[in-house]
């Protein structure tokens, strides 16, 4: 985490502080339910839990340094603090029962946090998409000129693939909302499976089903997976918006602020930083995957090869992508779009966007689907060579003349009919279908 990409919000959630708090929370839900269960003098989490705000992340990394070992550290902390009641804190509990179910938390909160920032994104798509539900548009595949379509659709196919990646961090936040109170190897020695439940409980948490030593990092992976897909989504319509800046399309561009510069040798440059940033940054999304998965495979029960990495990973990828979505939506809500350079580019090949519907309507005719094709495409790549307009040549051609009238030429290059059915589709993304 570095403060240039890292928002407010999440740099506190990723704190040392706002960590030994969660370990805190976590041993006095613990301690609690252990009351209730007679193994912990009463009141003892009543004794303890107002040194919670005097944690002092500087003196547990001190203590850390004689110790080697953070929980010891912070037991011993929590010791000097509350004195005597607090020798009764993680009886029977192992460093991961903590460690796992704070990550918990901290994943879950931080999830939360994702997942209000997605909303703000999908509403300013939505507004966009209605905007332009019916702005002519050029469909390109290969980046090469294919059918009209509309900027709104293209702009709903992002809006839908950014709401599927929202669902599937609801279903994240449902898998890595587990955490585990149950010792050493998970086998509850010392404590009990009530015990666990009625302290996760209280945390917002459930049992992992078998936790062993820890909770079972396939959640993990796949909460992690979760995010590098929503950044792959968020890269594709970044990689989208660069194309539609450039100098030869010129159809949409990042707004310009006031007093913004382009470059430090050329004044006149207006360059896509924004999208380009975002492209970037879903690389460290991505790349927070792959250790993730490799943190499945731990020896046995449990060791700590996954420890250190998801240190680092977890809040560099749940921090970048919060920064990455909070761009995104300012990138989209002021997207400069210029419909007439839209159409223009549309209309750039003088129409050779209807070949299909022309080839389709030969067909129609009785004519073999090949022999329909070498008729168009022969016309098609005379009009492409800059010989003359593809609907006149179409429409003297003597093979294709004798099977087409003029009007039915004409009809295959009407706008309307090609753009039928965007507001069907459109609706279909908006819902959610």
């Amino acid at each position: 985490m570095i403060p240039r990409y890292t928002p407010k919000d999440l740099d506190a959630l990723w704190s040392p502080k706002r960590r030994f708090e969660a370990w805190f929370d976590v041993e006095l839900a613990a301690c609690e339910a252990m009351e209730r269960a007679g193994l912990v003098p009463e009141g003892t989490a009543v004794k303890v839990r107002p040194f919670r705000v005097a944690l002092d992340a500087d003196r547990i990394d001190e203590i850390e340094r004689v110790t080697r070992h953070d929980v010891i550290a912070f037991l011993t902390h929590v010791e000097e603090l509350a004195g005597e009641p607090a020798r009764w804190l993680h009886r029977g509990m192992t460093s991961s029962d903590v460690l796992d179910t704070a990550l918990a938390l901290l994943m879950v909160e931080a999830t939360d946090k994702l997942l209000v920032r997605m909303d703000g994104l999908l509403d300013a798509f939505r507004a966009r998409v209605e905007e332009h539900r019916r702005t002519p548009a050029m469909g390109r595949s290969h980046g090469i000129h294919a059918e009209p379509v509309s900027f709104g659709l293209i702009l709903a196919g992002h809006y839908a693939e950014l709401r599927r990646g929202r669902d599937r961090l609801v279903a994240a936040r449902e898998e890595i909302a587990v955490g585990k109170i149950a010792g050493a190897v998970g086998s509850y020695a010392h404590l009990t499976l009530d015990i666990e439940k009625e302290a996760l409980a209280k945390l917002g948490l459930r049992p992992e089903t078998v936790s062993t030593q820890i909770v079972a990092r396939d959640r993990h992976a796949m909460f992690h997976s979760v995010l590098a897909v929503i950044a792959a989504g968020i890269e594709r319509f970044a990689t989208n918006v660069r194309h539609w800046q450039r100098t030869e399309v010129g159809e949409a561009e990042e707004h310009f602020k006031v007093g913004q510069k382009g470059s430090s040798a050329m004044p006149h440059k207006r360059n896509p930083v924004l999208t380009e940033n975002l492209c970037g940054l879903a690389r460290i999304v991505r790349a927070a995957a792959a250790p993730a998965l490799e943190n499945v495979s731990l020896w046995h029960e449990r060791d700590i090869s996954h420890s250190s990495v998801e240190r680092m990973f977890v809040p560099d990828a749940t921090a970048t992508l919060a920064f990455m979505i909070d761009r995104c939506t300012s990138v989209i809500r002021d997207l400069v779009v210029y419909p007439e350079k839209l159409l223009a580019n549309l209309e750039r090949t003088g129409g050779l966007w209807a070949s299909e519907g022309v080839l389709l309507a030969l067909v129609g005719t009785g004519l073999g689907r090949q022999e329909a094709y070498v008729l168009v495409q022969r016309n098609a790549m005379r009009a492409f060579a800059g010989e003359g307009s593809f609907r006149d040549f179409l429409k003297r051609d003597p093979d294709v003349a004798a099977r087409l009238s003029a009007e039915i030429i004409d009809a295959q290059f009407d706008l309307e009919h090609a753009l039928a059915h965007v507001d069907a589709i459109v609706e279909r993304a908006l819902e959610g279908a």
